[in-house]
């Protein structure tokens, strides 16, 4: 809700205030109109706050977590009762009201080492007394936060539980948890994640197996001294790669600029300064298409070591990827109904000759783009009239033989259309030194030998600069603050960039969006 505080001319803003709220905000449903489950929980809340209760108090005083329980007393055989007694917290997700007993199942929240452990607690009249046995019945409803104080048991079916002597509301909430027998929808699980965490096991284990691999990922970089570094998310000039970005206004200077689309540019000035190796792990914008693999908002790893090139890059990402492989238990992974072992051959294959494999028909540099144009027709590719050959080979690549490669596959010698940040190969300038990394059908990632010519940087980078003004919404600007940068002097250098969802996506086999957290979605209506 947006609100501004105004005063009246004269006033002090200590003595008198208003709250003016949007139309938006203003035009919600009233209190009376919501539905029955919201509007009852309302109403406890304020019956318990005007009888003097806490419903959201600041401490509670845990004395022991669900899994501090389990792990301690797990081993009580049915009906045995200890005299340990604990306070205990957490999410009432099952609830049972008996006449003189009643049961519930709180959830404790997950980490970075568990899923979130559940505990049974146990209120009797004989334990808790007939008024807060009534005021159990009466104020807990699922998805509240409670404590429990009690004894430590065993129950006579052997669950393990804590025995009551009191309790205590921790929060009250106001909407009802979903039904966790019942599946939410996708969409519903998306848009309310909050809700998908308490329901379902997969979404949390998600969470952790994410951060499983970002801290491998970590790992594998520090252990071989790389430096992490951040760089602005906030950019005068866009560059790094060929993609359309997100525009927004400075007000404080006046200036338009837009949120990164890479995180190569800032990351070459650290190797200009003297840094020998550096890594960002960062979000990146691209204001694109979405689907099952792209997402606008998504998470980048970009490395740089000096002295390297697009071999000794490559290793450094294959590397990377079976140390997550290691850390997650498995070299092999499931890509739909396929199995593919990360743990065997990692093959090279030039653009030109897969292409050609596939096609049976040789496509070489000096094959026409009409050529290349009937090839696309009658495969039913769907192709701009405009692209140049270079560009028509890269379109038949993606769309014919890339779907197919399902074995780890650095693909290579690309036209040089497709990297302007690479280096040209020496024995023929109109490929670049770079690869796509292939795992699954997908590309996972990309690396190149780095183009350090500052002279024939400027020219790259003003060709495209001559796109983007006649037009092309995906060219980069020409950055003279990084070209005066690399006139400072850079050693030779390879450079990767990794998609990190893609990667969780290749070891947990699902799309995109359930790879991050917190996707962005269009509106609901």
């Amino acid at each position: 809700m947006r609100a501004t505080l105004v005063c009246a001319p004269g006033q002090r803003l200590e003595d008198r205030y208003a709250v003016r709220v949007s139309d938006e905000a203003a035009s919600k449903t009233p209190a009376d109109d919501l539905p029955e489950q919201l509007r009852i929980r309302r109403d406890k809340r304020e019956r318990l706050l005007s009888s003097g209760q806490q419903v959201y108090p600041v401490s509670i005083g845990r004395t022991h977590t669900l899994r501090a329980v389990r792990e301690q007393w797990g081993g009580l055989t049915a009906g045995e009762e200890t005299q340990d007694v604990v306070t205990v917290s957490g999410r009432v997700v099952f609830i049972r009201n008996t006449g003189k007993l009643c049961f519930a199942s709180l959830q404790d929240g997950f980490t970075a080492t568990d899923n979130g452990e559940r505990l049974q607690v146990m209120l009797s009249l004989a334990e808790v007394g007939e008024q807060r046995l009534a005021d159990w019945k009466a104020d807990v409803d699922l998805g509240d936060f409670v404590a429990v104080t009690g004894r430590v048991i065993s129950s006579r079916r052997g669950e393990l539980s804590v025995m009551a002597t009191s309790w205590q509301l921790a929060a009250k909430a106001l909407r009802p948890l979903p039904t966790l027998h019942k599946e939410m929808s996708e969409e519903a699980r998306v848009r309310e994640r909050y809700a998908d965490l308490v329901a379902r096991d997969e979404v949390r284990e998600m969470v952790r197996t994410r951060a499983l691999i970002t801290r491998s990922i970590r790992r594998t970089l520090d252990a071989d001294g790389y430096l992490e570094i951040e760089t602005p998310v906030l950019q005068l000039v866009h560059g790094g790669a060929a993609a359309r970005p997100f525009g927004t206004h400075l007000n404080a200077f006046d200036i338009d600029m837009t949120l990164r689309i890479a995180l190569e540019l800032y990351l070459k000035r650290a190797m200009v300064g003297g840094a020998d190796r550096v890594y960002e792990m960062g979000r990146i914008f691209r204001n694109e298409g979405v689907d099952s693999s792209h997402a606008p908002e998504f998470t980048m790893l970009e490395a740089y070591q000096s002295w390297g090139d697009q071999y000794t890059i490559a290793e450094l990402t294959k590397r990377i990827i079976l140390d997550v492989a290691d850390a997650l238990g498995s070299r092999v992974v499931r890509v739909g109904e396929r199995e593919i072992d990360l743990g065997g051959e990692w093959r090279w294959l030039g653009v030109h000759a897969g292409l050609s494999e596939k096609l049976g028909e040789e496509i070489t540099l000096d094959t026409p783009a009409q050529r290349l144009r009937e090839i696309a027709a009658a495969h039913e590719v769907e192709v701009d009239e405009a692209w140049s050959e270079g560009k028509l080979v890269m379109e038949l690549f993606g769309e014919l033989v890339e779907p197919d490669l399902q074995q780890p596959t650095f693909v290579h010698d690309y036209p040089a259309i497709a990297q302007p940040l690479a280096r040209p190969k020496t024995d023929e300038p109109r490929l670049v030194e770079a690869w796509d990394l292939i795992i699954g059908g997908m590309e996972r990632g990309t690396g190149f030998s780095e183009l350090i010519d500052p002279v024939v940087q400027r020219e790259v980078l003003t060709a495209q600069s001559l796109a983007a003004a006649a037009g092309d919404p995906e060219a980069m600007q020409l950055d003279e603050d990084f070209l005066a940068a690399l006139e400072f002097g850079a050693p030779p250098m390879g450079g990767m960039g990794l998609g990190v969802d893609r990667l969780v996506m290749l070891f947990t086999g699902v799309g995109i969006r359930e790879t991050i957290l917190f996707p962005l979605l269009k509106p609901q209506a």
